[in-house]
């Protein structure tokens, strides 16, 4: 019996380090690392050890056997990503040198060839790397993290795990978790999971926790930076991208990012921000937001009752007419955007037809002649017709994949009425009462760093901002809105050996001693009245799962700020929050 990684893949690499045979790949050290889909488990060389499953951070390896319904089908995409693995690997090594051949050569010899020198190990492991650490005589570090999404904690989690440098850890927003709480769909509750990772060094004996604090706004970039040896930017990527079509303005047309804000309820949207009285949606993107986005749409709401969905998106998507979801992809589908553990889902979704809108000669091409390997494969059995735009919605629930169509135009007079759609062929009208577009994240300026205003990130060398000594960034905000959840940790790894290295180099600019920790926690206090410490946010923890016990569900969010902050401070008769 071998074992098989599944959708929930985040792609941290955690499974890779305590695997004792090798058969889990990309490995970060890899070139192909952090642009395939998930990780995959060789089943001729997996030895049914459960080390990796164990290890996983997000519950996505299984045994195969006891895989079931839609799982079933993660056993033979592990497999097939090795199939002529060994042919491939070898040819883009012989590319790259003699060297790699070399390498790529003994790596495909037979795990058993390989083992004989190697003691009771399957695999020569290689010499440890400690890069980075500090000197043991090395005075500790006092380093701010600004943002607790996954790039941050990673950072945090590195510091704390091989240093003794104390982190301050410093939010906006008066919770933690960032695109894990307010990003991921609600009804992928595995993936949320990582955020259990992190939560374990919330209440580290070396760190101070500031939530509720807006750089920018409440203390400057310099103050923050005065009473630290090092700050990390982790503020990921808020903003949208848009279309830049005439109406994209009117009522009804919004960003995915809001709308998914929403239903996670993210404080900064309001709960009546969303009008579902359409019967049709377009959602202009085929990324994984945009399948995200259309499942919620259409997804039985009792199932998502069961999630820790907004309480006002669950009213309203059960009051709601949306019937139809159409997905607009300007390529064909062989260079969507989407990752195929997604498209999976969307194809397994009780309840919701999946339709392929056959209106080029170019989409059934595609889908006929792509490879197993190929991203239009996992349409194959995927019904294909040409739409009637003409007729509303029909009957039941269903998803459109609309191929070589972008939006040209956005039509209606008080509100979004149709969306005009061109391609090779010429234009073609869907009447439809949203619009969502899900085509990227895009960062936003902080305060007075330089900003790249094209590429939507803060310039940096390895992480080190240009120009700016002692101030660093990590995630979304560094490397621009690619990579999930699990490609913060070797850009956290990146960024914090820079740190380091700068700090052994006497490169950091040295705090003033009156600019302690105590003198930075009496300067933000006088500055807000609303901050949240680590045993505030346990407060709002209990606050939320204990509402959501009430319903069977695993939590209810609070959903405003007021809330938060009122939660984080409530106590026990023994002072204590509860």
């Amino acid at each position: 019996m071998t074992y098989a990684i599944t959708q929930t893949c985040c792609s941290d690499a955690t499974c890779v380090a305590v695997c004792p045979v090798n058969c889990i790949h990309p490995t970060p050290e890899e070139r192909a690392f952090g642009s395939t889909d998930m990780l995959y488990i060789d089943p001729k060389a997996c030895i049914d050890c459960g080390a990796c499953a164990d290890a996983c951070p997000v519950d996505a390896i299984f045994p195969v056997e006891s895989l079931t319904g839609p799982r079933k089908e993660y056993a033979a995409l592990n497999a097939a990503y090795y199939e002529d693995g060994d042919a491939a690997e070898a040819e883009a090594a012989a590319a790259a040198g003699p060297g790699a051949a070399a390498e790529a050569e003994a790596a495909a010899e037979p795990v058993a060839a390989r083992s004989a020198d190697h003691g009771p190990n399957f695999h020569a492991w290689g010499e440890p790397s400690f890069s980075r650490v500090l000197p043991s005589d090395f005075a500790p570090l006092r380093v701010a993290v600004v943002g607790t999404g996954p790039a941050g904690m990673y950072a945090a989690q590195d510091l704390l795990l091989h240093t003794d440098a104390e982190v301050t850890l410093v939010d906006r927003l008066p919770v933690t978790g960032g695109l894990v709480r307010y990003g991921v769909a609600p009804d992928h509750p595995a993936t949320k999971k990582v955020g259990e990772t992190f939560s374990r060094f919330h209440d580290h004996p070396r760190v101070r926790m500031y939530l509720g604090l807006d750089v920018g706004e409440d203390i400057t970039t310099e103050e923050l930076a005065a009473h630290h040896d090092a700050v990390v930017y982790a503020v990921g990527a808020s903003a949208d991208r848009r279309l830049a079509v005439p109406g994209e303005d009117l009522p009804g047309s919004l960003s995915a990012t809001a709308f998914v804000a929403w239903y996670n309820a993210h404080p900064e949207v309001a709960p009546d921000a969303i009008d579902l009285s359409a019967e049709r949606v377009v959602v202009v993107g085929n990324g994984n937001v945009a399948l995200d986005v259309a499942r919620i749409l259409l997804a039985d709401p009792d199932a998502l009752a069961r999630t820790d969905i907004a309480d006002h998106a669950l009213a309203a998507l059960r009051a709601g007419k949306v019937r139809e979801v159409v997905l607009l992809g300007r390529r064909g589908p062989e260079d969507a955007a989407y990752t195929v553990p997604e498209m999976l889902a969307l194809k397994h979704l009780p309840g919701v037809d999946l339709v392929v809108d056959d209106h080029d000669p170019r989409i059934g091409e595609a889908i006929e002649t792509a490879g197993p390997k190929g991203k239009a494969a996992i349409l194959g059995d995927v019904p294909r017709r040409s739409v009637d735009w003409t007729l509303p919605p029909e009957d039941g629930r269903r998803i459109v994949l609309r191929f070589h169509s972008a939006p040209a135009e956005v039509l209606g007079d008080d509100r979004v009425r149709t969306v005009r759609t061109e391609n090779a062929a010429g234009t073609r009208d869907i009447p439809a009462g949203m619009l969502l577009r899900a085509i990227g994240y895009r960062g936003a300026r902080v305060a007075d760093l330089p900003f790249d205003e094209t590429a939507g990130t803060i310039p940096h060398e390895a992480g080190r901002v240009v120009g700016r000594p002692g101030t660093y960034v990590v995630g979304w905000i560094k490397r621009g809105p690619s990579g999930g959840i699990g490609a913060n940790r070797t850009c956290a790894a990146e960024t914090v050996g820079t740190l380091l290295a700068d700090a052994v180099a006497g490169a950091l600019p040295a705090p003033s001693p009156a600019h302690g920790a105590k003198a930075f926690h009496r300067l933000v206090r006088r500055r807000t009245t609303h901050l949240v410490d680590a045993r505030g946010l346990g407060a709002i923890e209990r606050a939320e799962t204990a509402r959501g016990a009430a319903d069977g569900r695993p939590r209810v969010k609070l959903a405003t700020v007021g809330e938060l902050v009122a939660a984080s401070k409530r106590r026990s008769r023994w002072g204590l929050a509860r």
